[in-house]
């Protein structure tokens, strides 16, 4: 079963990256992935800076940066940011990483289909930004 062992803890920070909000983690936060033997922590920590759901404005009303995959985003940033913790994840398990989250976080299914999709189809300019 997966799960988020913390509370997100974060500080909005006066800039932006690419017209959109930042926070910074005041406390490290971790996520346990489902389904994978021996699978390890996702351990994202104190300090990291994130803009949480990279949804173009436009679609706020679907999902606010700050909406029910907040803490999922949170996760899924800190697996691009790193490549995927230096290359124990690809970016497709990534991407199947932030499914899950959601799933663990209540997100209906229709909905993570479609975010899922999003940074199947958008997410590659992140990979390692």
């Amino acid at each position: 079963m997966s799960a988020f062992a913390d509370p997100l803890a974060v500080q909005i920070l006066d800039g932006e990256r690419d017209g959109r909000v930042t926070a910074q983690l005041l406390q490290g936060f971790s996520y346990r992935p489902s389904g994978r033997p021996g699978a390890e922590v996702i351990q994202v920590p104190a300090g990291f800076v994130t803009d949480f759901a990279s949804v173009p404005w436009g679609f706020w009303n679907l999902e606010p940066p700050l909406g029910d995959g907040a803490r999922a985003a949170v996760v899924h940033d800190y697996l691009y940011a790193t490549r995927g913790l230096e290359g124990r994840y690809s970016r497709a398990q990534a991407d199947g990483i932030f499914r899950e989250a959601l799933k663990a976080l209540g997100v209906p299914a229709w909905k993570r289909g479609l975010l899922w999709a999003a940074v199947r189809v958008g997410g590659a300019g992140g990979w390692g930004r």
